[in-house]
């Protein structure tokens, strides 16, 4: 059941992404461009995703485990790391540069899309260099 869950959860995710246009970098690079021809709509995605967000950390932070039974894995650190903010400048300027977050990457590389295929190709060597590095370091 968690597999079905998990799978309906991808399918709402990713409508919701083609929904909202976070599928079309140049709607992301539109939002990012705040000294030109700048296109708020994303605001709206962003606020609604943090509210919903917002509710269910409040109804899950008080949970043992999911309503599936499944361990849940809730961050405890508040520490702020030099990892932390170079991994979220990396992020920042993947996003910028190339009008794609992970999620979106992922949707457009299920599309066919050669943006997407190389953004998360891109991603995963990420990932990879990020496993390779001494286990100090993380």
């Amino acid at each position: 059941m968690p597999i079905i869950i998990a799978l309906l959860s991808g399918l709402l995710f990713g409508f919701g992404l083609l929904l909202a246009g976070m599928g079309n970098p140049a709607k992301i690079l539109a939002f990012l461009d705040v000294t030109g021809n700048w296109d708020p709509s994303l605001l709206v995605t962003m606020a609604v995703a943090m509210v919903i967000s917002g509710i269910a950390y409040q109804c899950v932070k008080k949970r043992p485990a999911s309503l599936l039974n499944c361990p849940l894995q809730i961050p405890t650190s508040k520490v702020i790391t030099n990892k932390l903010v170079i991994g979220s400048v990396l992020f920042g300027l993947g996003w910028g540069l190339a009008g794609i977050c992970p999620g979106p990457a992922i949707l457009l590389t299920g599309m066919g899309l050669t943006q997407g295929i190389l953004f998360t190709l891109a991603m995963i060597a990420g990932m990879a260099i990020f496993q390779l590095l001494p286990r100090s370091e993380k």
